[in-house]
């Protein structure tokens, strides 16, 4: 019996030696792979990336025909995991980002101000929007008019109309995207009007490219409808409701020959992004074949298209170039109230929660983005209104505007089912917008 026991007693050594062994080789692989997750980000698989080309874009003369409302895909085919190829501009360039000043003018916090505020009357400008012009369609509550922001620890430059049409002179001013970037136009144009007679001013009619001009400085503040910044089927300032985007991923040719004139450029694009999946046509593409892609990796596609036109074309020295980050909404007010179920409708007062972000502004978009412009350098200053408008759940027209379809019975029984919390009333939020751009011209 003695013998027997002393045989088999080695075996318990060997066994927690490789209990030992496996439990160093599990720690050594998991850590070898949060290193190789560290060292590269991306998500994109092995596989993936064995498959990934890369496309020049906004090569002249490469599409057949242009895109309008019209256009359709004949067939759809799974992404083909092409991406675009550009150019990062000299690196001996700055980094061109406003926000890197000593004062960061974008964390501050609203000051209710009703002796400087509003900075013009909704009724005294005669290019107001009906979309945006709350008073005149309602809203009897004008508190939203009166909020000035302030930085935590500077000022921002005082808006002076006389001062802004100087940096103006003999210069156009445009402002390039979607609905809320013209309503920051809007904000410009109603900022600026009141100091030129009626007669030495005009605004063209409503059309991919709007102009106000200024005669007596020789100056136009202009808008340009490109939501996604390519070429799409959605570049119809009017017609653009579509059950199906449709994009050139690879060339923002259509638009930059009607912007790359500009003196001072401002561009934003987002919330067009956030409906559902695109369809991407390809410049080379001959059978009208599409792929799909989800909004943010299209939206990577477009602004990689974008960067490559800023990167080649643009002279800091000669051109400014602004891109304005996300507008955010407010469609959930259990995101500030927690057990509610509303949204922007009847809210009278900015949130007071210092660093309040809510769903409607998504961080992974945000970082793309911001990947894309750190890339550029000197070459684009970030208006980052983002956070500052974070705070303004009360900005929003919500039922306070014209709606151009027939409202049903039960939609005028629940006001929130039909409210607008995305676009902002005038004088407002945008305006404050515009005095960033001010500041750092």
């Amino acid at each position: 019996m003695m013998q027997r026991w002393n045989r088999k007693k080695p075996h318990f050594p060997i066994l927690i030696l490789l209990f030992i062994l496996f439990i160093v080789f599990t720690i050594l692989y998991n850590e070898l792979n949060i290193q190789q997750i560290n060292e590269d980000p991306d998500p994109v698989s092995r596989n993936q990336r064995a498959s990934i080309t890369y496309v020049k874009p906004n090569l002249a003369k490469r599409a057949s025909e242009v895109l309008d409302r019209f256009s359709t895909c004949n067939s759809t085919r799974e992404y083909s995991w092409r991406r675009i190829e550009w150019i990062d501009p000299s690196p001996n360039l700055g980094r061109g980002r406003v926000d890197g000043e000593s004062c960061d003018v974008f964390s501050g916090k609203w000051v209710f101000d009703n002796r400087s505020h509003p900075l013009y009357g909704e009724s005294e400008c005669p290019y107001m929007s009906d979309q945006l012009a709350c008073h005149k369609h309602g809203r009897s509550d004008l508190g939203y008019q009166y909020w000035r922001w302030q930085p935590h620890d500077c000022d921002l430059k005082r808006w002076n109309v006389k001062e802004m049409w100087e940096k103006l002179r003999g210069k156009r001013l445009m402002f390039v995207g979607d609905s809320l970037n013209r309503g920051q136009w809007i904000s410009m144009v109603c900022l600026l009007q009141s100091v030129i007679s009626a007669d030495k001013r005009s605004m063209s009619p409503n059309a991919e490219l709007t102009i106000f001009r200024a005669e007596e400085y020789n100056a136009t503040v202009e808008f340009l409808w490109a939501p996604l910044l390519v070429e799409s089927n959605s570049d119809d300032p009017v017609n653009h409701r579509l059950a199906d985007r449709i994009i050139r991923p690879d060339s923002v040719i259509r638009h930059s020959s009607r912007w790359e004139h500009a003196d001072i450029l401002v561009f934003n694009s987002y919330l067009w992004w956030r409906q559902g999946p695109v369809k991407l046509l390809w410049s080379d593409e001959e059978n009208g074949a599409c792929e799909e892609l989800d909004g943010l990796g299209a939206m990577e596609l477009a602004m990689g298209a974008w960067a490559d036109w800023v990167a080649s074309k643009v002279d800091p020295r000669k051109k400014r170039v602004f891109f304005a980050t996300m507008s955010p909404t407010h469609l959930w007010s259990r995101e500030w109230a927690p057990g509610t179920e509303g949204n922007c409708y009847n809210e009278k007062t900015p949130i007071n929660s210092e660093g309040y972000w809510g769903s409607g502004s998504d961080l992974p978009t945000m970082r793309m983005v911001d990947k894309v412009l750190a890339r550029l350098r000197t070459k684009v200053s970030v208006l980052n209104i983002t956070q500052p408008s974070e705070y303004r759940k009360d900005g929003h027209p919500s039922i306070y505007r014209k709606f151009w379809e027939t409202l049903r019975p039960e939609q005028l029984a629940n006001p929130a089912s039909y409210s607008d919390c995305i676009h902002w009333c005038l004088p407002g939020v945008p305006d404050v917008w515009n005095e960033f751009l001010f500041h750092f011209l």
